[in-house]
Order: structure tokens, then C-alpha cells, then sequence
């Protein structure tokens, strides 16, 4: 009760107000909407105020949407205030609520009755509708979105562009979305859909966002003299598409209907010096203009029916004719571009009505396209269209002279070289070369035809040729020679300095020294320094003016060394001046060095390897690192940047096993690595193997210098152990048991060399008269010893027991008395008995008489046994038989003493009689030792290497 009091009070106070305040509320309130513009309407009638308040509801919700005091005048025709209201939803969206109230100052009237804009989300409105729908808008707007659903139905989500957007609730069946700031649309426009909860897309909008057109450059021109065709650019895009949308352009008040994106023009029928562009489309328009005089403008037209009157080799003449007769008094000047396979080029041509003009400088043999085009030569303001290509091709001529070359693979052997013709060198299809070798001593020459196909010729320098011509052959003719002159002899390729040049992107820049020989220039050849054998050689000529030049080639490829020769052409011949080496691109090398061995030097190890090959080297070697692997870490030992330095010792190991890795690097990097292992041994297993391998080279040499000596025994023993002639008896001497015939020989003499005082010690041979010798003979039966041995053992044993008597100094001379029908002539020398005589006759020492011994073991040619008879009383038959084997045969003595102090002192009964010397030998020749210790001396190093020699056993 209390607030329903309150409230009567209220409102009494209201009316009682307003009462007061004399303001009448405004009388017929009128809602009309344009609905294209959003915009609202609102009429009334009130005579008296000029301010009013507006508030527009929401009806569904009653959701102010806008409450503001406004200013409306009066129209005095109808007597009514209008105001103009702009809603930022779309009208269609939902019903709206308008009321007015008069204001002056303070006072305000009462509302006036509320109008309603009915919307579209009425009941009786059941379909689903989206607005606005196909609007236009320009590009940075915002805009309102709204979607009605269908009566029953609810709402899921809004997407504007497939993007989910936040929608807002209007009434029961509306809700809407804003979007700023608007991009452009596709050419189909932007879509705006909208979908119930099971996402099924119940209803869209399309909306069109694009710019207002902005054309520019307006141009108008004229190509027959008389009327006008403007052009302009279409400039920004406007993204509207199709008809409604798009942009429509008037010139001068005419529409130019043909006017399009792609060909922004329009033309009129007469010259007009001023022109004014209209481009208008749903956004907006945009106005140009333009003036000018007509002979400023002048823009030919493109020439027609080309045609070539006349072709040749060299040149040829090109007409053409023009669409308008106008053109017969104009001054044009024209282009004439011509078009081959190799080249492009324009020439220009000026005159009064030109068309027609020749082309000079053509190619021979040369397929042209040629087209032209021409512009006003007074006030000139454009080049007028290119007109179609006409085409035509030149006659043939002779080709140009060759660009030969000599290229020499070894001392002796070299090839004439010489490059194909280009297109514009020959001047026609090659047919072959010929190549001429001239003797201008012999006065001859030799000509040989090739085919188009080969380029070079090998040569002999040794031959009598001296210079080589080489011409090239096509339909139209012979090209001039060209010469080439052959060296007699070759300049040392290692006296020629030899550089690096490095590749600068763009080729190998070279420069020289200028050379007073020069005469003709030089030229610079250069080819793959890794080929060995018909190497594909490239060359270029240098003017003599000039001392550098830049290589290039397209046959330069990464990783391959080039070598580069300077060479002075003269008219005689051409000098090597100079080389260089150079990579395009130096790269890692593609190898690791090869043959990496190591070797222990005690508790060092010395490592070797060989170079990598040229081919593999893809760059400078620098030089070499060496590493101690351990698992895969790399430890750096050394930096060897000498690259011809091939081997590293590591000093100072300790026992195990290591892992080197020697790597090649030039300015590239590293190569792989080539990896080896080493296991170091005690240092003793090394000194015994050493110890162990010279023994076993010793034995072999040994081995081999026995094998020698055995296979060339017999030179051996002819130059150390000549053959001692054994004497040599009719018969069986000393060896059959009978009756000896000895008759004297041819010639015998036995001279007896001794000294004139008589020593006791020494035995000498007696003079045995001859009736002795023939008494004897009854004797000879009854004996089996030789005559001759009775002879020489009976002057012995009168030597014996004659001892210490004196010899005449003629003994000599009755031995050859009483042998003189012989005269064979012995000497005995009396030299003491060498070491190995005596020692033999140590058994002889205990005997009582020992200097009955005959000879004292010296030598005797009757054989005497060296053992002295233990009876001296024993017959002669028992003292001169010989024991078995005491004729084994002469032995050298193995050490003879001639002055040994012994031979002057005592010992005289070890002193021998003499020892016969060899005719052919200076040996002392001694008789061979039957006894126990002969036997065992006679086994001696000596006695083996004489068996040796002999090829006994």
C-alpha cells in the first residue's frame, strides 16, 4: 500500500508539472523507413517547440537504442518537424518503438503516443532471412549483420568468411553481428551465413565491399589526322564485379561502352583540343581531362605488307605501305628491328612519307625477321604500333679464313687444331677443310681434304714440313688461309715460369709482360693439365697492343685444374713466354692419400705416404695434417704444409697400439682421411730381428758366393790352385812289384845348388860314377825297386854317411857327368822345411838317430818315405821299398819360413834338403803325409776348399 501511495503521488506531481510548464506533447508521430539506407523517418506536428526528445525502443525486448534531444525545424509548407535517423541494424531486424516530447530549456512536454516500425521477426513471419543481403559498401566500413530464424527453431552461430563471430540477441528470433573494418570482397562477394545449433546452415547474406573508382593518366591522341582516340589507365581496382557493380566511363558526355579493364579507350569522331573522363560505379565517381593541339598528337599507325624487293649476301631493301594517305606529306622518322638466331639490332630511318629503306651489315646465309615501326619526326610525341614481322634470308658467301692452331703432344708429334666456323663464320653449310703441308726448301707441298667434321690434323715435326695452311669450303667458295708455322724445335717447358691464377666469377684474368716478338699478337691456350692424350685444347688470340686478357669457356667445370700458356706470335714462329695453373672452384680433394704405411723406429714412428694423383686433387694442395685417432676423436699431431713433404715421424711413443689419420687439405678443406694402425714392440724384439735378418743375409750371400764359386770352380782353382804336374814314369812306378828297365832320358841333369861350406844338418845328392850304376845290374833282378830310385836313394845314404864332409862347389857338375845322356835338369833350392813338413816328423823325435832320417822331411824326388828305418843296418832293398800310399801326390806348402830363425840355429836335423819348385808354379810342392797326424791335418780348412775346387769328395 505504501509504495502503491507513492506512486499516485508521482504521477500527480507529473501531471501537475506539466500542467504548468504549458508544453503540448507533438501530435501525429509518423514512422517511414528506407530500408536500402537504414535510415528512419520521424514526422509530427507541434507549432511551438523547436527542441524535441527522441527515444527509439526495442519493442520485444523494450531495449533502448537511442534517447538523445534533437533539433527539428519546422517546414513551413506542411507545417511538420521530420528528423532523419540512421540505424546501425538493419531495419528488417526487429520492431522499433519511436516516442517524441516538446523541449524548451528545462520544461519538457509529455511523451507522445509510441509508434512502432514493425520488423520482420513477427510471428506471422515464419521463414528464416538474413539482412542486409547483396549490399555494397566501401572497403574500412562497419556493418551490421542480422539473422531472423525460422519460427520454432534455434539459433546456432554466425560466420562471416567461414570465421565464427560473436553474435548479439535482438528479440526472440533475431540476433546480429558487427563487423569492422571491412577488407574487399572476392569477385563473388563476401559471405555471411548463419546456422542452427545442429550446424546446418539455414540461412546467408552476401555482401559486396570494393573501392570507388580513381582512373588516371587520360590521354587522347590522333592516328589519321582527323579524329581522337583517348586512352587512360584504369588505376586502382575497384573490387566490384558484374553489372550493377561495375564502373561505366563517358567521355565528353558520350558513353564509352566499349571501354573495359582491358582496353581503357574511347574515341571520338572529330578533333576536339579539350576532353573531360567520367568514371562512375555504386561507391562513387571520379572525373579527368586533357587538351592538346593536333600536331602534337600525331601517333602513326603500324606499316602494312612488308615486302623485300631485293636479298644479297650483305645486305637487302625492306618496303611497306600505309593505311592513310595523309601520311605522303608528314616527315616520319622509323625503326627498322631485325631479328636472327644470334642477334637483335634497330636501325633508324628519317624522310617524308619513308616506306621504304635498306638494311646493310646482314649476315650471309642469315634468316632475318624484320618489323617496323614509326613516329612524327616534327613535334614527335610516340612511336607508333610495330607492324607484323616479315622474314627473309641472305644468299651465301665464302666463309671467313679458320682460327688454326698447333698444338704439340710430345717432341715430335703434334696436332694442327682449328675451330669450327660459327653461323657467322661460315657463311653457309661447311663442306670440308683443306689442309696443305708446305717445304718451302723443297719447294712442295702436300694437300689433304677433310670433312666438315674433323677439326684437327696430327703432324711429325721431323718431317720436312715446315708450315701447315688449312681453308674451309662451303657452296659459295674457299675461305682465305690461314697459316700456322711448324717449330724445329721446342721450347723447355721446365725453364717456362709457372704461376696460379685464381677464377674471378667471370673467367681467369691473365696478364703478361709485353714481347718485342709479338708481332702478330699472342695467343693464350689452355686445357686439363690431368690429360695425357688428345686433350681437348681451347685458345684465344690477343691483340699485340694488349697484355691481358680474361678466359672464359664454357667447358670450365669445379674441381678440375686448367693450365694456361702465353705464347709471342710472330711471322717465323711462336715463343712460350709464360704458364699459369688455376681452378674454377676448388673443391675437397675426392681421394685420400694413398699408400699410408707406418714403420717403428724404437719408440718412434715414421709415417709415409705418396701424393694423391693430380685428377683427384680438385684443388692446390696445401700441405697435410696428421692425426692420432682415438675412438672417433681426432687429435691434431702436426700441421705439415710443405706438399711435397710426403712422411712425419711421431717421436716418443710409449708401448700399445695407435691409430694414425693423414689428411690431404687445399683451400677447399679436407680430404676423408686415410687411416692406418701400428702396434709398437719392445724395442729388444726389434734389435734381435735385426740381428737375426743380418744372419740370415749373411748365410744367403755365403749360400750364393759357394753356389758361384762351385759353378766356376775350375776358373777358382786355375787362378788360386793351379795343377801341379805329377811326375810322370814309364810303367807302374812304385806301385807294380818287378823289374824296372830304366834307361836314361832324353835330357837329365840333376843340379845341385848348395852352399860351399858343408852343413851336417843338410843332405846333399853324391855323384854316383856310372860303373857304380852298371855294377848294379846283376843287383835289378833281385830287387822290385826302380833303378832310378836306387840311383838317387844310394847318393842319399853317401850323403848320410858322409855327413859333415865337405862338397865341392861342382858337385853339380859330376851329377851331370854322370847323367849327362839324359840332361834332365832338376833344382833344388835349400830352403828350410815349412811348418807342416815338420810337424809330421814329431814322432821321429824319441828315436835315438834321428839325423839319419833322410831329408829331414823335406822333399825328395825319389819319394822317399818320410819314416826313417829302425835298423840302420837294413839292406838296401829294405830301406828303398816305399810304403803303400807315400805316392799320393804333391801338396803346396801351407806355410813356408825362409828366413825363420830355426834354420840358423839348431834343429838341423829338422831342416830339409830343399824342396823342388814347379816349373809352371812358384808353390813349394811337398809330398803328402801317410801318417796318423798327416791324416789329420790333412783335414784341415785348406785341404776341404782344395777338395772343394777339385770336385772331390
Amino acid at each position: 500500500m505504501p509504495s502503491l501511495f507513492l506512486g499516485i503521488l508521482l504521477l500527480g506531481l507529473r501531471v501537475t508539472e506539466s500542467q504548468a510548464s504549458g508544453l503540448a506533447p507533438p501530435q501525429q508521430v509518423r514512422l517511414d523507413a528506407d530500408t536500402e539506407a537504414q535510415k528512419l523517418l520521424v514526422t509530427w506536428e507541434d507549432g511551438r517547440a523547436s527542441t524535441f526528445d527522441v527515444e527509439i525502443l526495442r519493442t520485444e525486448l523494450m531495449e533502448i537504442v537511442f534517447n538523445e534531444t534533437v533539433v527539428a525545424t519546422e517546414d513551413q509548407s506542411t507545417g511538420k518537424h521530420q528528423w532523419n535517423w540512421t540505424s546501425p541494424v538493419p531495419l528488417e531486424c526487429t520492431s522499433l518503438s519511436v516516442k517524441v516530447r516538446s523541449r524548451d530549456g528545462q520544461d519538457v512536454s509529455e511523451w507522445s503516443s509510441q509508434q512502432i516500425l514493425p520488423g520482420l521477426d513477427l510471428p506471422d513471419n515464419t521463414d528464416s532471412q538474413m539482412y542486409p543481403e547483396g549490399k555494397t559498401v566501401p572497403v574500412g566500413s562497419n556493418m551490421t549483420f542480422c539473422c531472423i530464424v525460422k519460427e520454432g527453431q534455434q539459433f546456432g552461430s554466425l560466420l562471416y568468411k567461414d570465421t565464427l563471430v560473436k553474435e548479439t540477441m535482438l528479440s526472440r528470433r533475431t540476433y546480429a553481428t558487427t563487423m569492422t573494418n571491412q577488407g574487399p570482397s572476392n569477385p563473388s562477394g563476401t559471405n555471411v551465413v548463419c546456422s542452427d545449433e545442429k550446424k546446418m546452415i539455414i540461412t546467408g547474406a552476401v555482401v559486396f565491399v570494393g573501392y570507388p573508382p580513381m582512373p588516371s593518366d587520360l590521354v587522347c591522341e590522333t592516328h589519321d589526322l582527323i579524329s581522337v582516340d583517348c586512352q587512360w589507365s584504369k588505376g586502382r581496382e575497384t573490387y566490384l564485379f558484374g553489372m550493377a557493380r561495375q564502373t561505366y566511363y563517358t567521355l565528353n558526355g558520350r558513353n564509352c561502352s566499349k571501354a573495359r579493364d582491358s582496353n581503357m579507350r574511347c574515341g571520338l569522331e572529330q578533333w576536339d583540343g579539350n576532353w573531360t573522363l567520367v568514371a562512375r560505379n555504386l561507391l562513387g565517381e571520379f572525373r579527368l581531362t586533357d587538351a592538346a593541339e593536333l600536331g602534337h598528337r600525331v601517333r602513326p599507325v603500324a606499316p602494312v605488307n612488308l615486302t623485300t624487293p631485293e636479298v644479297y649476301s650483305w645486305n637487302a631493301s625492306v618496303g611497306w605501305l600505309w593505311k592513310y594517305n595523309g601520311y605522303e606529306r608528314l616527315s616520319l622518322i622509323c625503326q627498322v628491328q631485325r631479328t636472327s638466331h644470334s642477334n637483335s639490332s634497330t636501325q633508324t630511318y628519317t624522310g617524308y612519307g619513308l616506306n621504304t629503306v635498306v638494311l646493310k651489315d646482314l649476315q650471309p646465309d642469315e634468316k632475318y625477321n624484320v618489323k617496323v615501326r614509326c613516329g612524327s619526326q616534327k613535334n614527335f610525341w610516340k612511336w607508333g604500333e610495330w607492324s607484323l614481322p616479315l622474314s627473309f634470308q641472305t644468299k651465301m658467301d665464302r666463309p671467313v679464313a679458320p682460327d688454326i692452331w698447333l698444338w704439340m703432344d710430345s717432341d715430335n708429334l703434334g696436332r694442327v687444331l682449328w675451330k669450327p666456323l660459327t653461323k657467322s663464320e661460315s657463311h653457309g653449310q661447311i663442306s670440308g677443310y683443306e689442309v696443305t703441308l708446305w717445304s718451302p726448301e723443297e719447294n712442295s707441298q702436300q694437300t689433304l681434304t677433310l670433312p666438315q667434321s674433323m677439326y684437327s690434323l696430327p703432324i711429325n715435326v721431323t718431317d720436312r714440313w715446315s708450315k701447315v695452311t688449312v681453308t674451309a669450303r662451303n657452296p659459295a667458295g674457299v675461305s682465305l688461309p690461314a697459316n700456322v708455322v711448324i717449330p724445329r724445335h721446342l721450347p723447355d717447358a721446365e725453364d717456362t715460369t709457372i704461376s696460379k691464377v685464381t677464377f674471378n666469377g667471370s673467367g681467369f684474368p691473365l696478364s703478361w709482360v709485353a714481347h718485342a716478338n709479338a708481332s702478330c699478337g699472342y695467343v693464350v691456350d689452355w686445357y686439363n693439365t690431368s690429360c695425357t692424350h688428345d686433350c681437348n685444347v681451347e685458345w684465344t688470340r690477343v691483340a699485340a697492343d694488349n697484355t691481358n686478357t680474361m678466359v672464359q669457356s664454357s667447358n670450365f667445370f669445379a674441381g678440375v685444374r686448367y693450365t694456361f700458356s702465353l705464347y709471342a706470335c710472330s711471322s717465323e714462329s711462336t715463343v712460350l713466354l709464360e704458364r699459369w695453373h688455376g681452378y674454377m672452384q676448388e673443391l675437397v680433394p675426392s681421394r685420400t692419400v694413398p699408400r699410408l704405411s707406418p714403420n717403428q723406429e724404437g719408440s718412434d714412428v715414421q709415417l709415409t705416404w705418396d701424393q694423391i694423383p693430380l685428377e683427384h686433387q680438385r684443388g692446390f694442395i696445401l700441405g697435410y695434417t696428421v692425426y692420432l685417432t682415438n675412438a672417433s676423436h681426432l687429435t691434431l699431431l702436426a700441421n705439415i704444409t710443405d706438399p711435397q713433404l710426403t712422411n712425419h715421424t711421431v717421436k716418443n711413443l710409449v708401448l700399445g697400439s695407435y691409430k694414425f689419420t693423414v689428411k690431404a687439405y687445399n683451400a677447399a678443406g679436407e680430404d676423408g682421411g686415410a687411416t692406418v694402425s701400428i702396434s709398437l714392440d719392445p724395442y729388444t724384439y726389434w734389435l734381435i730381428m735385426e740381428i737375426l735378418v743380418a744372419l740370415g743375409t749373411m748365410t744367403c750371400l755365403l749360400i750364393i758366393i759357394t753356389i758361384a764359386c762351385y759353378r766356376k770352380r775350375k776358373w777358382v782353382k786355375k787362378a788360386f790352385y793351379p795343377d801341379i804336374p805329377e811326375p810322370k814314369l814309364p810303367g807302374e812306378w812304385g806301385i807294380t812289384q818287378g823289374t824296372l828297365d830304366v834307361k836314361p832320358s832324353p835330357h837329365s841333369m840333376v843340379h845341385i845348388v848348395e852352399d860351399s861350406v858343408w852343413d851336417s844338418s843338410k843332405e846333399a845328392l853324391v855323384t854316383v860314377p856310372e860303373e857304380d850304376e852298371e855294377g848294379t845290374g846283376d843287383e835289378e833282378a833281385d830287387t822290385d825297386e826302380p833303378a832310378s830310385l836306387r840311383y838317387y836313394n844310394q847318393v842319399v845314404e853317401e850323403g848320410s854317411s858322409s855327413r859333415g864332409r865337405p862338397h865341392a862347389s861342382d858337385s853339380s857338375a859330376s851329377s851331370t857327368g854322370s847323367m849327362d845322356s839324359g840332361h834332365t835338369d832338376v833344382t833344388y833350392t835349400g830352403i828350410q822345411t815349412s811348418a807342416c813338413s815338420l810337424a809330421p816328423m814329431a814322432h821321429f823325435q824319441p828315436q835315438p838317430d834321428a839325423s839319419q832320417c833322410a831329408g829331414g822331411g823335406g822333399y825328395r824326388p825319389q819319394m822317399q818315405s818320410a819314416s826313417c828305418p829302425e835298423d840302420p843296418q837294413t839292406g838296401p832293398e829294405e830301406h828303398l821299398q816305399p810304403p803303400v800310399g807315400s805316392f799320393g801326390g804333391y801338396q803346396p806348402q801351407c806355410s813356408w819360413k825362409q828366413d825363420s830363425p830355426e834354420a840358423d840355429g839348431g834343429g838341423l836335423d829338422q831342416a830339409c834338403l830343399g824342396s823342388p819348385t814347379s816349373v809352371t808354379s812358384s808353390q813349394f810342392l811337398l809330398p803328402y803325409d801317410t801318417s796318423e797326424e798327416g791324416k789329420e791335418h790333412q783335414s784341415s780348412a785348406s785341404t776341404w776348399f782344395h777338395n772343394l775346387l777339385t770336385g772331390k769328395p
